[in-house]
């Protein structure tokens, strides 16, 4: 029964993966992605197109976790591989929210991949691929996927924006944590709304600090603090350690501009 084999080790790898999300080691994350890559022998994509995207996908998730965890390029662009193969089935045309799905994650991907490179390139295609997966995951569709996707920008421009001298990309990534903040609001999804707001407030430091502008420096500290606080009630410890860490920096730079 080798489909039946190929979805077991799919659901295998899926099972893996999650595990290896909840550790701090990487050993069921290499599990999972031997997994996959084990169905993806009978499940071909000659023989079965979608279900072959879909083991794309997870292998790609898998591949970008282990990325995430060591300090190399190679399982990032191994993921990247991974999601393009997956759009060649996973159309637009064909199926619209799976493609915005991949997109974003591919979006992801590249993004990672730019922070440990020292050009733009991979953080300008980051953006454009953010942009065309709102396309499809639109306000009226899904508006609290479309917020992900809308935060997910903000980051790469602003990522963009800290490679560059001027304030443009600040203040686009600004602007599109603006937006994702119009869904993701802190009665509805509190720690989306403290990660929103925090990484707002770290791209509003940057161009504080460039403008020389004291008010927003103020209200980068009140931002931070309130990402802090909310994310560290809730359970999110990654994201409370690293607005804990930016809160000096802040609270230095509001000083600083008090002074004068």
């Amino acid at each position: 029964m080798p489909l039946e084999w190929a979805k077991s080790q799919n659901n295998l790898g899926t099972a893996l993966f999650r595990l290896g999300e909840r550790e701090s080691g990487t050993a069921r994350l290499e599990e999972a992605v031997a997994a996959y890559r084990e169905a993806v022998q009978e499940l071909t994509r000659a023989r079965v197109p979608l279900q072959w995207a879909a083991n794309q996908m997870n292998l790609g998730l898998a591949l970008s976790r282990l990325g995430e965890r060591e300090s190399g390029t190679a399982r990032l662009e191994e993921a990247v591989t991974a999601y393009r193969e997956a759009l060649q089935e996973l159309t637009r045309a064909r199926v619209p929210l799976d493609w915005a799905n991949t997109q974003n994650s591919l979006g992801n991907a590249l993004v990672r991949l730019g922070q440990r490179e020292s050009g733009t390139a991979r953080l300008e295609e980051a953006v454009a691929v953010f942009r065309e997966a709102l396309q499809e995951r639109t306000r009226a569709r899904v508006p609290l996927q479309r917020a992900t996707i809308q935060m997910n920008l903000g980051t790469a421009l602003w990522r963009l924006g800290k490679l560059e001298t001027g304030t443009a990309r600040l203040e686009e990534a600004i602007a599109a944590f603006r937006d994702a903040l119009q869904e993701q609001t802190r009665a509805r999804v509190p720690l989306d709304w403290a990660k929103c707001t925090g990484n707002q407030g770290v791209a509003l430091m940057l161009l504080a600090e460039r403008r020389g502008d004291a008010e927003m420096a103020k209200l980068v500290v009140q931002q931070i603090e309130a990402a802090f606080t909310v994310s560290r009630d809730g359970g999110d410890a990654p994201s409370s350690a690293y607005y804990e860490e930016q809160l000096p920096r802040a609270r230095a730079l509001a000083g600083k501009f008090a002074k004068r």
